[in-house]
């Protein structure tokens, strides 16, 4: 694997961690909370999104996710 490679893997992670990390802000995540669950990749994004979604509040839900 080239440099140039690793670079646009790289860039493709960031991207989709700040893609993740905003989805989750306006699911009604602090800002914190978000960007812990934003960069944990085995944290179901969805569940994360639906948990909010039913009521959860947010420090339960991030007991469940992590």
């Amino acid at each position: 694997m080239t440099t140039a490679h690793i670079a646009e893997l790289d860039f493709e992670v960031d991207r989709v961690e700040q893609w993740r990390l905003s989805s989750l802000e306006r699911a009604g995540y602090d800002m914190e909370s978000a960007a812990v669950l934003a960069a944990s990749p085995e944290v179901d994004l969805h569940a994360a999104v639906t948990l909010l979604e039913q009521g959860c509040p947010v420090d339960l839900a991030l007991r469940i996710l992590l």
